[in-house]
């Protein structure tokens, strides 16, 4: 994220990087993998997908309720930050 300073400074958010060799540092990454892995087994090249179908798979994944937002969906969440802007 090679622009995480702009974010910041535009958002007001902290951004984080987990240490190398330390996975349980990047527990929703991880997660995040574990659910694009049912729709790309390891080692898929993404370029032999379109971008519909790629689009398609994030849409889904966004609209996916989730334990750790107190099972709003990511789209959920996303929607109420930017209304509160």
């Amino acid at each position: 994220m090679s622009e995480h300073r702009a974010f910041s400074a535009v958002t007001g958010f902290s951004v984080y990087f987990a240490d190398s060799a330390s996975p349980w540092q990047r527990g929703s990454n991880e997660n995040t993998n574990g659910l694009l892995r049912q729709y790309f087994p390891k080692g898929t090249n993404l370029a032999e997908h379109t971008l519909e179908r790629l689009a398609a798979v994030a849409t889904e994944l966004n609209g996916r309720p989730r334990k750790s937002l107190g099972w709003d969906t990511p789209a959920e969440r996303m929607a109420a930050l930017i209304e509160a802007l």
